[in-house]
């Protein structure tokens, strides 16, 4: 047992040489730490220089690739036909995830309506979070472009489809 005066450092002159060399190594300030220390900045800048590259209004698809989300929903108040992951097996389709408190909605709702009229492709709506007779006045009001509008009151189907967020009116 050493007492605490004893303990400062051991002298390794006694010891063979292989216990002497591992204490050197021992003794010896690492590198790499140092080392570390000089890559976290550069770590940080490059990631702060590559994330000012890209454009942060655009979010990555989750569905590029993969198959439509399995689902069911019933119709919109007012409508006849509801939407289900089966209705679009077979067909090319757009489909809108939309709501009457949504301003983005608002601003690309004739944009629906327009390609209704040119009849290309069938349209379908997912109507998220709405109240019901909100979903019904905001389609009989604005136009309704859509085939089949399938009610998603709580946003579920919207998220598998990979909605994040709607900006609300002011």
């Amino acid at each position: 047992m050493f007492t605490s005066s004893q303990r400062t450092r051991l002298d390794a002159s006694n010891l063979p040489s292989f216990a002497s060399e591992a204490m050197d190594r021992i003794d010896a300030p690492s590198v790499r730490p140092r080392w570390a220390l000089l890559l976290l900045p550069v770590g940080i800048f490059w990631l702060f220089w590559w994330g000012l590259g890209r454009d942060p209004s655009v979010l990555p698809s989750v569905l590029i690739g993969h198959a439509v989300p399995t689902f069911t929903l019933p119709p919109v108040q007012g409508r006849p036909l509801g939407l289900s992951s089966t209705d679009l097996k077979g067909e090319v389709s757009l489909v809108n995830v939309f709501a009457s408190w949504c301003v983005a909605c608002r601003q690309e709702h004739p944009v629906f309506m327009g390609l209704r009229q040119i009849n290309t492709v069938p349209i379908h709506g997912i109507n998220y979070k709405d109240r019901p007779q909100d979903a019904e006045k905001w389609l009989n009001t604005m136009g309704d472009p859509y085939t089949r509008t399938g009610a998603d009151l709580d946003g579920r189907v919207s998220i598998d489809w990979g909605v994040y967020r709607f900006r609300r009116h002011s």
